[in-house]
């Protein structure tokens, strides 16, 4: 049974996130920036951290296959610091966070700087390709042309075959994508396409694999976020927002061979977000907005059914109404999504809790909701096998 826990008096005190893409800078310099920005913004030093976490991937990407004290090059100060590193797939970033939240709820830090990072554009398409599929139970050491977006075709597909072709949909969830990555100056692609150009496959946009167009992937991103993880009575005066109050946390996997896990029913997610809901005793109508796991668009479309933003097989429905929509009652991927926003493995996790962050203080700039007061972060592992949902709210005092 996933059991979720509420996480009294934790919050985020502050957080760095220098802008995702394709960067000349090494992982080391990726983190360095990442960290000196979340310290400044936290309004704390070096030495008040006691215990720091890296979310990172690698699996090849990155001939550095041992990087967590890459995190002390930041600061002299943090010289001699318990550094984690942690790995769960897509979700090496979450686990980061959570394994922070952890070790407070533990009483055995007080104070506890969260980082994740990966450098995944210095290596050529065919061993990125090669890497991400190493958290994939069949696909692991074989030979693909179209790596994850290979399995997700398989998604698209088998939705296709019990509701109707997704396409038409998917397209939509591009669009709203693009529009918002467009107004995010941290995201990876600025370029707002329409839903023409999304839904029409063309030398621009082609098909990658099965019915997923290069519109329905995310980009393969460089990328670091950090943030600062503390009690709320411990939050510096210095700090340039109130902070933001995690309500709660939870994690589930699901089984890793494919065979035994239904492509839809993306049984972990359900579970987590069920567990995170309850610890935090609120329901799907007490979110201002989401922000989930949109590694390709059939995943946000069908993650809308997973999470009861819509009935099963009505997905469409919740892009085709607005709902979704920055204007809807139930915002999703506001920051641009992984889709646009970018995805850089490690990282994405920690993005994720960051730009809820941005929401949740007031600080999102072009991308702020009128209303913004509790949230729910999404991030996935694999093909929905690692999975972690946590409740945020914003602190009034």
């Amino acid at each position: 049974m996933t059991r979720g826990h509420s996480t009294p008096d934790v919050v985020i005190a502050g957080w760095g996130h220098p802008p995702f893409g394709k960067h000349e800078g090494t992982l080391e310099t990726l983190l360095v920036t990442a960290v000196r920005d979340a310290l400044a913004h936290a309004g704390i030093k070096a030495s008040d951290v006691d215990e720091i976490v890296l979310g990172n991937f690698n699996a090849g990407m990155n001939a550095l296959a041992f990087p967590s004290s890459l995190v002390l090059q930041a600061d002299d100060a943090l010289h001699g610091l318990p550094v984690t590193r942690v790995e769960n797939a897509c979700a090496s970033g979450s686990a980061a966070v959570h394994t922070g939240i952890r070790s407070i709820l533990a009483g055995t830090s007080e104070t506890v700087l969260v980082v994740g990072a990966e450098k995944m554009t210095e290596r050529d398409s065919a061993t990125v390709g090669q890497a991400l599929l190493g958290a994939d139970y069949e696909a692991a050491g074989q030979v693909s042309t179209s790596g994850f977006a290979g399995l997700f075709a398989r998604v698209a597909d088998a939705y296709a075959e019990r509701h109707g072709d997704p396409s038409e949909a998917m397209a939509r969830i591009a669009a709203k994508s693009h529009a918002q990555a467009a107004k995010n100056p941290l995201a990876h692609l600025r370029k707002p396409l329409d839903f023409e150009f999304c839904h029409t496959v063309s030398e621009k946009n082609p098909l990658v694999a099965g019915r997923l167009r290069r519109t329905d992937c995310s980009p393969v991103s460089d990328g670091a976020a950090a943030l600062v993880l503390t009690r709320g009575g411990r939050m510096s005066s210095a700090a340039a927002t109130r902070g933001v109050a995690i309500a709660a946390i939870a994690h589930a996997n699901d089984y890793l061979p494919g065979r035994r896990r239904d492509p839809l029913e993306f049984h972990g997610t359900a579970a987590a977000w069920r567990a995170a809901m309850d610890a935090a005793d609120v329901g799907l109508t007490d979110l201002s907005f989401v922000e989930l796991h949109d590694c390709f668009t059939i995943a946000e479309l069908n993650l809308y059914e997973v999470l009861g933003i819509a009935p099963e097989g009505k997905g469409a429905s919740a892009i085709e109404s607005g709902l979704v929509m920055p204007s809807g009652n139930m915002p999703v991927n506001v920051s641009g999504g992984l889709k646009s926003k970018g995805h850089p493995v490690g990282a994405t996790g920690v993005s994720q809790h960051v730009l809820a962050g941005m929401q949740l203080t007031g600080t999102a700039g072009e991308l702020q909701l009128p209303r913004a007061d509790r949230a729910a972060v999404h991030n996935m592992g694999g093909l929905a096998v690692a999975n972690y949902v946590s409740v945020l709210e914003a602190r009034r005092t």
